[in-house]
């Protein structure tokens, strides 16, 4: 009579493997920085920028225009303020620095372009550039 026997794909044939095991577990990082978060709205003569950034001084925040280019980034300053006999237990904000970039369809006119901070949301308005028109070369 032949004996029946059941074949499990994860049970461990060698002692070696349960060593090894835990160390090739996939890392998960519970703290990954805080995104900025767009909304980006256009219009015929410009784009309408709101992004959330909460905890940010307004001197911490820089807006970089390129073309059709925009970047935000800021700066979460720590507190590093601590009381005698006092302990952190668990610290969840985020401390550094954010960024965020994107492309836009049409190029922005940097300098008519103008920005707000105000509880914790930055708003941009930015104008599209004229499309200069085509200029045409007598020929001599």
């Amino acid at each position: 009579m032949a004996n029946i026997t059941r074949y499990d794909p994860f049970e461990v044939a060698d002692p070696l493997d349960t060593l090894f095991r835990g160390f090739f577990r996939p890392v998960r990082l519970d703290k990954e920085a805080p995104q900025i978060r767009l909304d980006v709205k256009e219009d015929e003569k410009s784009y309408a920028v709101h992004a959330d950034i909460p905890g940010v001084a307004k001197d911490d925040i820089q807006v970089t225009i390129d073309g059709n280019t925009v970047a935000i980034s800021a700066e979460v300053k720590k507190n590093t303020e601590q009381k005698d006999g006092e302990k952190v237990l668990r610290r969840e904000r985020y401390f550094g620095r954010v960024g965020r970039s994107f492309a836009l369809e049409h190029e922005v006119d940097e300098a008519a372009a103008t920005a707000r901070y105000q509880d914790g949301v930055l708003q941009l308005v930015l104008p599209k550039k004229t499309a200069a028109a085509a200029r045409r070369l007598a020929v001599q």
